[in-house]
Protein backbone atom coordinates (compact mmCIF):
# COMPACT_ATOMS: atom_id res chain seq x y z
CA UNK A 1 0.00 0.00 0.00
CA UNK A 2 1.37 3.38 -0.97
CA UNK A 3 2.51 5.85 1.68
CA UNK A 4 1.59 9.51 1.59
CA UNK A 5 4.52 11.72 0.63
CA UNK A 6 3.93 14.45 3.24
CA UNK A 7 2.42 12.80 6.29
CA UNK A 8 3.32 9.15 5.84
CA UNK A 9 -0.24 8.01 6.56
CA UNK A 10 -2.82 5.98 4.72
CA UNK A 11 -5.11 7.95 2.49
CA UNK A 12 -8.65 7.67 1.20
CA UNK A 13 -9.88 9.46 -1.91
CA UNK A 14 -13.56 10.30 -2.19
CA UNK A 15 -15.46 11.19 -5.36
CA UNK A 16 -18.59 13.33 -5.39
CA UNK A 17 -21.12 14.94 -7.71
CA UNK A 18 -20.26 18.62 -8.06
CA UNK A 19 -23.56 19.22 -9.88
CA UNK A 20 -25.30 18.32 -6.60
CA UNK A 21 -23.04 20.53 -4.48
CA UNK A 22 -20.26 18.02 -3.89
CA UNK A 23 -16.70 19.23 -3.13
CA UNK A 24 -15.21 17.32 -6.08
CA UNK A 25 -12.23 15.09 -5.42
CA UNK A 26 -11.53 14.79 -1.68
CA UNK A 27 -8.49 13.52 0.21
CA UNK A 28 -8.95 12.04 3.68
CA UNK A 29 -6.59 10.57 6.25
CA UNK A 30 -7.34 7.06 7.55
CA UNK A 31 -6.74 6.58 11.28
CA UNK A 32 -4.75 3.42 12.08
CA UNK A 33 -6.76 0.93 14.11
CA UNK A 34 -10.11 2.71 14.04
CA UNK A 35 -10.43 3.25 10.26
CA UNK A 36 -11.90 6.71 10.92
CA UNK A 37 -11.64 9.29 8.14
CA UNK A 38 -10.51 12.89 8.58
CA UNK A 39 -10.92 15.22 5.61
CA UNK A 40 -7.67 16.84 4.48
CA UNK A 41 -8.24 18.73 1.23
CA UNK A 42 -10.32 18.82 -1.95
CA UNK A 43 -10.01 19.93 -5.55
CA UNK A 44 -13.04 20.91 -7.63
CA UNK A 45 -11.58 21.38 -11.12
CA UNK A 46 -13.32 18.32 -12.66
CA UNK A 47 -17.12 18.17 -12.98
CA UNK A 48 -18.74 15.18 -11.26
CA UNK A 49 -15.71 12.96 -10.47
CA UNK A 50 -18.01 10.08 -9.57
CA UNK A 51 -15.57 7.19 -9.71
CA UNK A 52 -11.84 6.90 -8.97
CA UNK A 53 -9.00 4.41 -9.39
CA UNK A 54 -5.39 4.44 -8.17
CA UNK A 55 -2.30 3.41 -10.10
CA UNK A 56 -0.45 0.34 -8.75
CA UNK A 57 2.30 2.54 -7.24
CA UNK A 58 -0.32 4.71 -5.51
CA UNK A 59 1.06 7.97 -6.93
CA UNK A 60 -1.53 8.68 -9.61
CA UNK A 61 -5.28 8.87 -9.19
CA UNK A 62 -7.67 8.63 -12.13
CA UNK A 63 -11.20 10.04 -12.15
CA UNK A 64 -14.08 9.92 -14.57
CA UNK A 65 -16.13 13.02 -15.21
CA UNK A 66 -19.69 11.68 -15.26
CA UNK A 67 -21.13 14.30 -17.59
CA UNK A 68 -22.93 14.21 -20.92
CA UNK A 69 -19.60 14.94 -22.66
CA UNK A 70 -17.62 12.44 -20.57
CA UNK A 71 -13.93 12.69 -19.69
CA UNK A 72 -11.14 11.10 -17.67
CA UNK A 73 -8.45 12.94 -15.68
CA UNK A 74 -5.23 12.02 -13.87
CA UNK A 75 -3.91 13.52 -10.61
CA UNK A 76 -0.69 13.21 -8.65
CA UNK A 77 -1.48 12.34 -5.04
CA UNK A 78 1.88 12.40 -3.25
CA UNK A 79 0.78 15.35 -1.07
CA UNK A 80 -2.31 16.53 0.77
CA UNK A 81 -3.99 17.99 -2.31
CA UNK A 82 -4.51 16.08 -5.57
CA UNK A 83 -2.64 17.93 -8.33
CA UNK A 84 -3.79 17.68 -11.96
CA UNK A 85 -1.31 15.73 -14.10
CA UNK A 86 -2.38 17.22 -17.41
CA UNK A 87 -5.75 18.22 -18.85
CA UNK A 88 -8.82 15.93 -18.81
CA UNK A 89 -9.21 13.74 -21.90
CA UNK A 90 -12.64 13.36 -23.56
CA UNK A 91 -13.64 9.69 -23.72
CA UNK A 92 -15.90 9.89 -26.78
CA UNK A 93 -18.75 8.58 -24.64
CA UNK A 94 -21.46 9.98 -22.37
CA UNK A 95 -21.91 9.48 -18.65
CA UNK A 96 -18.81 7.45 -17.70
CA UNK A 97 -19.54 5.81 -14.34
CA UNK A 98 -16.48 3.63 -13.75
CA UNK A 99 -12.89 3.09 -14.84
CA UNK A 100 -10.12 0.53 -14.53
CA UNK A 101 -6.45 0.18 -15.47
CA UNK A 102 -5.64 -2.48 -18.03
CA UNK A 103 -2.68 -3.19 -20.33
CA UNK A 104 -1.20 0.30 -20.18
CA UNK A 105 -4.55 2.03 -20.65
CA UNK A 106 -7.37 3.55 -18.64
CA UNK A 107 -10.69 1.98 -19.63
CA UNK A 108 -13.90 3.90 -18.94
CA UNK A 109 -17.41 2.43 -18.69
CA UNK A 110 -19.68 4.91 -20.44
CA UNK A 111 -23.16 4.32 -19.04
CA UNK A 112 -25.03 6.91 -21.09
CA UNK A 113 -24.11 5.60 -24.53
CA UNK A 114 -23.20 2.03 -23.59
CA UNK A 115 -19.55 1.89 -24.60
CA UNK A 116 -16.04 1.22 -23.29
CA UNK A 117 -13.23 3.66 -24.13
CA UNK A 118 -9.47 3.02 -23.93
CA UNK A 119 -7.13 5.94 -23.19
CA UNK A 120 -3.39 5.11 -23.39
CA UNK A 121 -1.02 5.91 -20.53
CA UNK A 122 2.55 7.18 -20.66
CA UNK A 123 5.19 5.28 -18.65
CA UNK A 124 4.90 7.90 -15.89
CA UNK A 125 1.17 7.17 -15.53
CA UNK A 126 -0.15 10.34 -17.15
CA UNK A 127 -2.74 10.26 -19.90
CA UNK A 128 -1.05 10.07 -23.30
CA UNK A 129 -3.78 11.88 -25.22
CA UNK A 130 -6.88 11.02 -27.20
CA UNK A 131 -8.54 7.60 -26.86
CA UNK A 132 -6.90 4.77 -28.79
CA UNK A 133 -10.20 2.99 -29.32
CA UNK A 134 -13.80 2.56 -28.30
CA UNK A 135 -16.09 -0.47 -28.10
CA UNK A 136 -19.79 0.19 -28.60
CA UNK A 137 -22.02 -2.35 -26.87
CA UNK A 138 -25.28 -3.33 -28.55
CA UNK A 139 -28.49 -4.94 -27.34
CA UNK A 140 -31.35 -4.29 -24.93
CA UNK A 141 -33.35 -5.94 -22.17
CA UNK A 142 -36.98 -6.44 -21.09
CA UNK A 143 -37.13 -3.52 -18.64
CA UNK A 144 -38.94 -0.89 -20.71
CA UNK A 145 -37.48 2.18 -19.01
CA UNK A 146 -33.96 1.08 -18.07
CA UNK A 147 -32.99 -1.39 -20.79
CA UNK A 148 -33.87 0.18 -24.12
CA UNK A 149 -30.19 0.06 -25.05
CA UNK A 150 -26.77 -0.78 -23.61
CA UNK A 151 -25.61 0.87 -20.37
CA UNK A 152 -22.08 -0.13 -19.34
CA UNK A 153 -21.74 0.44 -15.59
CA UNK A 154 -18.35 -1.08 -14.76
CA UNK A 155 -15.11 -2.11 -16.43
CA UNK A 156 -12.09 -3.65 -14.70
CA UNK A 157 -9.29 -6.16 -15.27
CA UNK A 158 -9.61 -9.73 -14.03
CA UNK A 159 -7.13 -10.85 -11.34
CA UNK A 160 -4.84 -12.47 -13.93
CA UNK A 161 -4.53 -9.22 -15.85
CA UNK A 162 -5.23 -11.06 -19.10
CA UNK A 163 -8.75 -9.75 -19.61
CA UNK A 164 -10.90 -6.68 -19.11
CA UNK A 165 -14.45 -7.39 -17.95
CA UNK A 166 -17.35 -4.98 -18.56
CA UNK A 167 -20.77 -5.17 -16.91
CA UNK A 168 -23.76 -3.94 -18.92
CA UNK A 169 -26.99 -3.13 -17.07
CA UNK A 170 -28.90 -2.47 -20.28
CA UNK A 171 -28.15 -5.76 -22.04
CA UNK A 172 -28.10 -8.13 -19.03
CA UNK A 173 -24.63 -9.31 -19.94
CA UNK A 174 -20.95 -9.34 -19.06
CA UNK A 175 -18.36 -8.94 -21.80
CA UNK A 176 -14.83 -10.31 -21.57
CA UNK A 177 -12.50 -8.16 -23.67
CA UNK A 178 -8.92 -7.62 -24.74
CA UNK A 179 -7.13 -4.71 -26.40
CA UNK A 180 -6.20 -5.16 -30.05
CA UNK A 181 -4.09 -2.27 -31.24
CA UNK A 182 -5.41 -0.17 -28.38
CA UNK A 183 -9.04 -0.92 -29.29
CA UNK A 184 -11.27 -2.78 -26.79
CA UNK A 185 -12.40 -5.97 -28.51
CA UNK A 186 -14.94 -8.54 -27.32
CA UNK A 187 -13.57 -12.01 -26.66
CA UNK A 188 -16.81 -13.41 -25.25
CA UNK A 189 -20.21 -12.08 -24.12
CA UNK A 190 -22.03 -13.92 -21.33
CA UNK A 191 -25.78 -13.53 -20.91
CA UNK A 192 -27.28 -13.20 -17.43
CA UNK A 193 -30.95 -13.54 -16.52
CA UNK A 194 -33.11 -11.18 -18.62
CA UNK A 195 -34.20 -8.16 -16.59
CA UNK A 196 -31.64 -8.67 -13.82
CA UNK A 197 -29.74 -5.47 -14.71
CA UNK A 198 -26.14 -6.33 -13.71
CA UNK A 199 -24.31 -3.34 -12.26
CA UNK A 200 -20.96 -4.32 -10.68
CA UNK A 201 -18.96 -7.49 -10.11
CA UNK A 202 -16.25 -8.59 -7.69
CA UNK A 203 -13.82 -11.52 -7.86
CA UNK A 204 -13.37 -14.05 -5.06
CA UNK A 205 -9.78 -14.42 -3.80
CA UNK A 206 -9.72 -17.96 -5.24
CA UNK A 207 -9.88 -16.32 -8.71
CA UNK A 208 -12.39 -18.96 -9.75
CA UNK A 209 -15.63 -17.27 -8.69
CA UNK A 210 -17.24 -13.94 -9.54
CA UNK A 211 -20.19 -12.25 -7.86
CA UNK A 212 -22.36 -9.88 -9.93
CA UNK A 213 -24.71 -7.53 -8.07
CA UNK A 214 -27.88 -6.78 -10.02
CA UNK A 215 -29.55 -3.37 -9.91
CA UNK A 216 -32.97 -4.13 -11.41
CA UNK A 217 -33.56 -7.07 -9.08
CA UNK A 218 -32.04 -7.19 -5.56
CA UNK A 219 -29.85 -10.24 -6.17
CA UNK A 220 -26.29 -11.42 -6.69
CA UNK A 221 -25.46 -13.80 -9.52
CA UNK A 222 -22.78 -16.31 -8.55
CA UNK A 223 -20.52 -17.25 -11.48
CA UNK A 224 -17.53 -19.45 -12.17
CA UNK A 225 -14.56 -17.69 -13.76
CA UNK A 226 -12.06 -19.35 -16.11
CA UNK A 227 -9.07 -17.07 -16.62
CA UNK A 228 -7.39 -19.46 -19.05
CA UNK A 229 -10.29 -19.29 -21.48
CA UNK A 230 -11.64 -15.88 -20.50
CA UNK A 231 -15.11 -17.24 -19.77
CA UNK A 232 -17.79 -16.68 -17.16
CA UNK A 233 -20.47 -19.23 -16.27
CA UNK A 234 -23.54 -18.18 -14.22
CA UNK A 235 -24.31 -20.76 -11.51
CA UNK A 236 -27.04 -19.40 -9.25
CA UNK A 237 -28.78 -16.20 -8.17
CA UNK A 238 -29.20 -15.21 -4.52
CA UNK A 239 -31.37 -12.44 -2.96
CA UNK A 240 -29.70 -9.64 -1.00
CA UNK A 241 -32.89 -8.74 0.91
CA UNK A 242 -35.06 -10.98 3.08
CA UNK A 243 -38.33 -9.44 1.92
CA UNK A 244 -39.25 -8.16 -1.52
CA UNK A 245 -39.25 -4.33 -1.53
CA UNK A 246 -42.41 -2.40 -2.37
CA UNK A 247 -40.62 -0.64 -5.24
CA UNK A 248 -37.27 -0.68 -6.98
CA UNK A 249 -34.45 -1.49 -4.57
CA UNK A 250 -31.42 -0.27 -6.57
CA UNK A 251 -28.53 -2.42 -5.31
CA UNK A 252 -25.21 -0.72 -6.01
CA UNK A 253 -21.83 -1.82 -4.63
CA UNK A 254 -20.33 -5.23 -3.88
CA UNK A 255 -17.24 -6.24 -1.87
CA UNK A 256 -15.69 -9.66 -1.15
CA UNK A 257 -13.79 -10.12 2.11
CA UNK A 258 -10.03 -10.70 1.73
CA UNK A 259 -10.36 -14.18 3.27
CA UNK A 260 -13.19 -15.04 0.86
CA UNK A 261 -15.71 -15.92 3.58
CA UNK A 262 -18.19 -13.08 3.06
CA UNK A 263 -19.71 -10.89 0.38
CA UNK A 264 -21.25 -7.51 1.20
CA UNK A 265 -23.61 -5.48 -0.95
CA UNK A 266 -25.23 -2.06 -0.66
CA UNK A 267 -28.85 -1.37 -1.59
CA UNK A 268 -29.85 2.27 -2.09
CA UNK A 269 -33.63 1.98 -2.05
CA UNK A 270 -33.56 0.24 1.33
CA UNK A 271 -30.49 2.08 2.73
CA UNK A 272 -28.92 -1.17 3.92
CA UNK A 273 -25.78 -3.24 3.68
CA UNK A 274 -26.32 -6.98 3.22
CA UNK A 275 -24.09 -9.77 4.50
CA UNK A 276 -23.82 -12.98 2.47
CA UNK A 277 -21.80 -15.96 3.65
CA UNK A 278 -19.85 -17.90 1.06
CA UNK A 279 -21.08 -21.51 1.14
CA UNK A 280 -20.29 -24.56 -1.02
CA UNK A 281 -23.29 -24.03 -3.31
CA UNK A 282 -22.90 -20.25 -3.64
CA UNK A 283 -23.98 -17.60 -1.14
CA UNK A 284 -26.40 -17.39 1.79
CA UNK A 285 -27.91 -14.13 3.03
CA UNK A 286 -27.28 -13.87 6.78
CA UNK A 287 -28.46 -10.36 7.60
CA UNK A 288 -28.73 -6.67 6.78
CA UNK A 289 -27.74 -3.51 8.67
CA UNK A 290 -28.49 0.20 8.08
CA UNK A 291 -25.94 1.89 5.82
CA UNK A 292 -25.37 4.82 8.21
CA UNK A 293 -27.00 7.33 5.86
CA UNK A 294 -29.13 7.46 2.73
CA UNK A 295 -28.60 6.08 -0.77
CA UNK A 296 -25.32 4.11 -0.49
CA UNK A 297 -24.00 4.53 -4.04
CA UNK A 298 -20.73 2.68 -3.48
CA UNK A 299 -19.15 0.25 -1.04
CA UNK A 300 -15.45 -0.33 -0.33
CA UNK A 301 -13.39 -2.50 2.00
CA UNK A 302 -10.10 -1.55 3.62
CA UNK A 303 -8.15 -2.73 6.65
CA UNK A 304 -10.97 -4.78 8.16
CA UNK A 305 -13.52 -1.99 7.71
CA UNK A 306 -16.33 -1.31 5.25
CA UNK A 307 -17.01 2.17 3.88
CA UNK A 308 -20.31 3.30 2.35
CA UNK A 309 -20.47 6.44 0.20
CA UNK A 310 -23.98 7.66 1.02
CA UNK A 311 -24.89 10.02 -1.79
CA UNK A 312 -28.18 11.55 -0.63
CA UNK A 313 -27.28 12.01 3.05
CA UNK A 314 -23.89 13.38 1.95
CA UNK A 315 -21.47 11.32 4.02
CA UNK A 316 -19.04 8.42 4.02
CA UNK A 317 -19.77 5.97 6.85
CA UNK A 318 -17.38 3.33 8.14
CA UNK A 319 -18.11 0.01 9.80
CA UNK A 320 -16.03 -2.44 11.81
CA UNK A 321 -16.64 -6.00 10.66
CA UNK A 322 -17.15 -8.92 13.05
CA UNK A 323 -14.59 -11.51 12.01
CA UNK A 324 -16.81 -14.45 12.92
CA UNK A 325 -20.13 -13.35 11.44
CA UNK A 326 -19.16 -10.72 8.87
CA UNK A 327 -21.76 -8.35 10.35
CA UNK A 328 -20.74 -4.66 9.98
CA UNK A 329 -21.05 -2.35 13.00
CA UNK A 330 -21.43 1.37 12.36
CA UNK A 331 -18.50 3.29 13.86
CA UNK A 332 -18.78 6.79 12.41
CA UNK A 333 -19.03 9.00 9.37
CA UNK A 334 -17.61 12.11 7.76
CA UNK A 335 -19.55 14.75 5.84
CA UNK A 336 -19.02 14.73 2.03
CA UNK A 337 -21.91 16.24 0.08
CA UNK A 338 -23.12 13.99 -2.79
CA UNK A 339 -20.47 11.34 -2.05
CA UNK A 340 -20.21 8.78 -4.84
CA UNK A 341 -17.23 6.49 -4.12
CA UNK A 342 -14.19 5.96 -1.92
CA UNK A 343 -10.86 4.28 -2.75
CA UNK A 344 -7.75 3.74 -0.63
CA UNK A 345 -4.04 4.32 -1.13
Amino acid sequence: MAQDGRRGGRRAFIGSFTAAGGPGLVTAEVAPGSGALTLVDAVKDLPDPSYLALSPDGRTLYAVSETAEGAVAAYRVTGDRPEPAGPPVPVDGSGPTHLGLYAGHVLTANYGCGSVTAVPLRPDGTLAGAPSGRLQHTGSGPHDRRQRGPHVHQVQPDPSGRWAVSVDLGTDSVRVCTLVGGVPTVHREIALRPGSGPRHLAFHPDREHVYVVNELTPTVTVCRWDAAGGSLKPLTEVPVLRDAPAGDAYPSGIVVSPDGRFVWTATRGEDVLSVLAVVPDGLRLTGTVPCGGRWPRALAGHGGFLYAANERSGDVAWFAVDEATGIPRYDGSVRVTAASCVVFG
